[in-house]
């Protein structure tokens, strides 16, 4: 025989309780032999407690809720049984309506509502839903009798939680089934003590009550038919790509209910353990789904753990103090003074110096907590021996489950690293010599973040997710867009790296969605489906959604963008960007900036702000970590500039090559922010501080190569005008060059610890004589490279570029969070 039991939602609705039966109707088919449990209607006792609370207040506002249980109930009755036979089970409701009122009244009128009897007020919402299934099952061809627990269950008198007297009831059971062959329709989670009040199992007992019947007719199984597909990896309400665990053991799934997986309730386990009675998660909306097995042996897995559960509200208390070192019974008194008030311990860590212990408890219970602890310790805490018990709120624990943690390296290793790169706060850790559990306590607020980034690495171990937030949609913005939706399928099936683009703004507009924004139609949903852009609220929405591997990037050029940058390292959020402005800043904002991204695990990465997409500051990086020394470093740094002087010459005149270049695009609108040299200045400053030297922008000898007419020139057009006055400026110069066999090239260079940006001629043994076009060049002089410098050269400017040097460093974020 099985023990089938049907939770509240399996019996919630009409349509529910008809696909219970259509379940049960295929066991009668395989003539297989079976009884059946059932719980309460979905939301019925969490009713009922709801109207003994207001009896007892003395609130008669509990009427109307009574009025529609009793409408549920009926109308589902009305429903399901045939109208010849209606009458009688409608009068069964009824008469269970009438006297649940009876006693509603009484405890309205007394004011006082006891353990016993909201026990027995909540014994009516099982005995309703069974007995009505009972009937609807006869009449669809399943013989079977209605069986009220409470006959054969027998339990003490801790009324709420009663402790089952097992050889009793074991005894009962066996005595009844031998007179009582047929299905038998059980009610679950009440009871009766030995003067036949009423008791209950405690939250989730119809479980239990599953248990203890299998456990005392010897079934072969247990089936356990709830609303999801069987125990699961994690909650799939807070992590999505949770999935069904096949089996489990009884103790791993021992593990992970006591620790918040609510899909079976934890004593349950216990007879069927006693009685190695294998257990099955089963769905009642899905029951062609396999489900989860639990028996006395785990199956062999390809994953190092089973399941991250959690428990989302808990409160850690810690004592301390030399008074408990080393002193014998301290522990002892401590948790027996606890006991004497009925506090759970939820979870214990001690200090190996002994100088401190600290347990988690549910929150409600702290101020009792509290006064037992400095009853306890009043000595102790007067003689200064001991401090006062200490609470902290607002936190959670998660913890990992299986088997196959047991004596394998490296599980707690993954576990802190990836907290740790999602700025993830590990307040206390507990592990119990079995190595079936490693449970951490963190802030309740990171929550979410850690199931989410912890399923990845322990289940998705050889894949990884980023979550981007995307200000600046401009032509590098757009752009970046574009590269990764196109390179999205690619990524995933040759990277195993998935890309979520969660928010994205502009000046006017910004939009969130935490299921990923569709690129194919981001442009022509931001505004209508967006909101009002505002930075501060983007940032604020940003942390408190709190992703794991999220990365902001920033393809403004905003001075406004970068102010928030700190805030976002502090959230451990990392940061990619070309926005020069926060780089070569003030230098105690260049350090600070690093410092926040050590600090909270986080990434700040800008190769982009000074050759777009060419490996300039990577590439310096590695000659520094490894152990290089920089002697020089020159470099034309601005596209702009590198066209302008690559294609002056010959007669050509100045003005008209900057005009040229203006029609193409390549300079600002106002050419003069390109040739004043100052977007150069910020990009060998950079190189600069990366090289290890302090220096401010205004430390930069930056050559000032336009007359001053033209400085002054009102407009652009006046610009243009004075500049073509002025060509025989730059024509002399050109002119000179040319005698000499020299080119002109506009240059940065950092030597001896100072930096400027000249205009300079140079021969053809300089690497940059031959440049062309608007390609970059930037030549390393170290003592590696010291006869013929290390020299990278490319396109340097371009949406193109730029956009694939942030792709490129927003994917280097997944192979570190993911190492």
């Amino acid at each position: 025989m099985k023990i089938l039991k049907f939770g509240g939602t399996s019996v919630g609705s009409v349509e529910s309780i008809t696909s219970v039966c259509n379940i049960l109707k295929k066991y009668q088919k395989n003539n297989q032999s079976f009884s059946v449990v059932f719980s309460a209607m979905s939301g019925i006792t969490n009713d009922i407690i709801a109207m003994s609370k207001l009896a007892a207040e003395g609130k008669a506002e509990h009427q109307a809720i009574l009025k529609q249980i009793e409408d549920k109930h009926v109308n589902a009755v009305k429903a399901l049984i045939d109208v010849k036979v209606q009458s009688r089970v409608i009068a069964n409701v009824k008469k269970l309506i009438n006297e649940l009122e009876d006693v509603l009244n009484s405890v309205l009128q007394l004011w006082e509502l006891s353990l016993r009897t909201q026990d027995y007020l909540l014994s009516f919402g099982e005995r309703l839903s069974a007995s009505i299934v009972s009937e609807y099952l006869k009449e669809n061809g399943i013989p079977c009798e209605y069986l009220d627990a409470r006959e054969v269950v027998k339990t003490d008198s801790n009324f709420g939680n009663a402790k089952v007297d097992f050889k009793a009831t074991e005894k009962n059971i066996k005595a009844y089934f031998e007179n009582h062959k047929t299905t038998q329709i059980i009610t679950g989670f009440i009871a009766s003590n030995e003067g036949g009040e009423t008791t209950t199992l405690g939250r989730g007992g119809s479980d239990y009550t599953a248990s203890i019947f299998a456990a005392a007719i010897g079934a072969e199984e247990i089936e356990i038919w709830t609303d999801v597909d069987g125990m699961m990896t994690a909650d799939p309400r807070k992590v999505k790509r949770a999935f069904t665990l096949p089996a489990l053991s009884y103790v791993e799934a021992m593990e992970m209910s006591h620790f918040g997986a609510k899909v079976i309730y934890p004593p349950t386990l216990q007879p069927a353990f006693n009685k190695k009675i294998p257990i099955w998660i089963k769905n009642t909306f899905n029951p062609d789904f396999e489900g989860t097995i639990i028996s006395a042996k785990s199956r062999p897995s390809d994953f190092l753990i089973k399941g991250i559960t959690s428990i989302q509200k808990i409160a850690l208390v810690s004592l301390q103090g030399s008074g408990i070192m080393g002193v014998p019974g301290a522990s002892a008194r401590l948790f027996n003074a606890l006991a004497k008030v009925k506090i759970n311990i939820i979870l214990i860590t001690q200090a190996s110096s002994e100088y401190s212990i600290c347990f988690a408890i549910e929150p409600a219970d702290c101020d009792k907590a509290k006064a037992a602890i400095e009853t306890e310790f009043a000595q102790e805490i007067l003689d200064k021996k001991v401090d006062k018990a200490h609470i902290e709120n607002n936190l959670s624990i998660v913890a990992i489950i299986g088997d196959n943690m047991r004596h394998t390296s490296g599980i707690s290793g993954k576990l802190f690293s990836t907290m740790g790169k999602n700025g993830i706060n590990v307040i206390a850790i507990a592990q119990g010599s079995s190595e079936l559990n490693l449970s951490v306590v963190i802030p309740e607020h990171d929550l979410n973040k850690a199931l989410n980034s912890l399923h990845e690495s322990f289940f998705y171990f050889d894949q990884n997710s980023l979550n981007l937030f995307v200000v600046g949609l401009g032509l590098i913005g757009k752009t970046l867009l574009q590269q990764i939706q196109k390179q999205a399928e690619f990524l995933l099936a040759k990277r195993l790296l998935k890309i979520n683009v969660i928010a994205i703004s502009n000046t006017r507009n910004m939009l969130f969605n935490t299921d990923g924004i569709k690129l194919e139609q981001w442009d022509t949903d931001l505004e209508p489906k967006g909101e009002s852009a505002a930075l501060p609220d983007f940032v604020n929405q940003m942390v408190a959604l709190n992703l794991p591997n999220s990365v902001f990037v920033d393809c403004t050029s905003s001075k406004e963008v970068i102010k928030h940058y700190e805030e976002i390292l502090n959230a451990s959020i990392s940061i990619v960007t070309p926005n020069k402005l926060a780089n070569s800043g003030t230098m105690p904002t260049y350090q600070k900036l690093r410092n926040s991204a050590l600090k909270h695990g986080a990434k700040f990465l800008y190769e982009t702000n000074v050759g777009a997409g060419l490996p300039v500051i990577n590439t310096l990086q590695d000659l520094i970590f490894s152990g290089d020394d920089i002697i020089r470093i020159e470099g034309i740094l601005s596209g702009t500039l590198s066209y302008i002087f690559n294609t002056f010459k010959g007669d050509k005149k100045f003005s008209d090559v900057v005009l040229e270049a203006k029609e193409k695009g390549f300079t600002e609108p106002d050419p003069r922010d390109d040739l004043n040299g100052m977007d150069v200045a910020r990009k060998i400053l950079i190189l600069s501080r990366e090289a290890g030297v302090q220096m401010e922008l205004g430390d930069v000898q930056v050559e000032n190569i336009l007359p001053e007419p033209c400085l002054k020139a009102k407009t652009v057009e006046e610009f243009f005008t004075l500049l073509e006055q002025n060509n025989h400026v730059f024509a002399a110069r050109r002119n000179k060059a040319d005698a000499e066999g020299k080119v002109l090239r506009f240059i940065a260079s950092l030597e001896q610890g100072k930096a400027k940006v000249t205009l300079q001629a140079v021969d053809a043994n300089h690497p940059f004589y031959s440049l062309s076009g608007s390609d970059n060049m930037i030549a390393f002089t170290t003592q590696r490279y010291k006869e013929r410098p290390l020299v990278i050269k490319g396109p340097g400017a371009g949406a193109e570029v730029t956009a694939a040097g942030v792709f490129a460093e927003i994917i280097s974020i997944s192979n570190y969070l993911k190492g």
